[in-house]
């Protein structure tokens, strides 16, 4: 049996959730600049229960979470690197505190691939959704350079073979949903992975999305540089088996 939750100091509360040191974050408080439940607090030595508390600092709604689980719809040229080379970081795209405590994407996509993207800073999920051993399935929509009459999907299905690697590699599962276009789930994360399958079977990429992780969906309504929390069924989904090919 879990042991209850015991309340602990604002100051703590917002240092935990990334707003700083303890002292940065108690002169906060006693500035006036932190509200819960919508109530200015300036003692920092105020008891709360932390998770769920819902909170604002200089006027922005925060909810206080032990550990965050976040999707991101990453855009074509973000670097997924905290010391980005050529273009803006993803995480820039991230509120500050996000940052402070600590979250790192669950995987990686190149500079010119948008889509699906999970970020969180509970490590053992992390490595959950990136161990080779899960085989977590992520599916990607492909645009290719040439129109394929249905020889590329065979090669893809049969498995092709990438320079420096023993054996081939099969694709999970390929659709062809246009002359052009494919939808194909791997349950590997090997460098450039799609780039290198396709240009193995005879052709070449011209657009790359990653539009789901497992069993969910990168949201509609979640537009390209735009993040929000995972809901812990969603989270749950990311294990899941993907969905159905959308055929064109």
């Amino acid at each position: 049996m879990s042991k209850p939750e015991r309340p602990v100091s604002l100051d703590s509360i917002l240092q935990h959730q990334g707003f700083g040191t303890r002292r940065a974050c108690r002169v906060l408080v006693h500035q006036g600049r932190v509200a819960v439940d919508g109530v200015v607090i300036d003692d920092p030595d105020a008891t709360f229960l932390t998770e769920g508390l819902n909170f604002s600092v200089d006027g922005e709604p925060w909810v206080a979470r032990a550990q965050v689980y976040l999707v991101l719809h990453k855009p074509v040229e973000v670097e997924v690197s905290r010391k980005p080379q050529h273009h803006l970081s993803v995480h820039a795209l991230l509120p500050g505190p996000y940052n402070e405590r600590g979250v790192q994407a669950a995987g990686r996509l190149d500079t010119d691939t948008s889509g699906i993207l999970v970020l969180s800073d509970d490590g053992m999920f992390v490595h959950a959704l990136t161990s080779p051993k899960r085989e977590v399935a992520k599916t990607y929509e492909v645009t290719l350079v040439h129109p394929d009459d249905g020889d590329l999907v065979h090669r893809l299905r049969s498995g092709v073979q990438l320079r420096d690697e023993d054996e081939p590699t099969v694709a999970h599962s390929v659709v062809q949903v246009a002359p052009n276009r494919l939808q194909l789930v791997l349950t590997e994360g090997k460098y450039h992975q799609v780039k290198r399958m396709i240009a193995a079977a005879g052709n070449r990429v011209a657009w790359l999305h990653r539009s789901a992780i497992g069993a969910f969906r990168l949201p509609a309504d979640l537009p390209a540089g735009k993040w929000r929390e995972l809901t812990p069924a969603e989270r749950e989904s990311l294990f899941a088996e993907p969905p159905a090919p959308r055929r064109g």
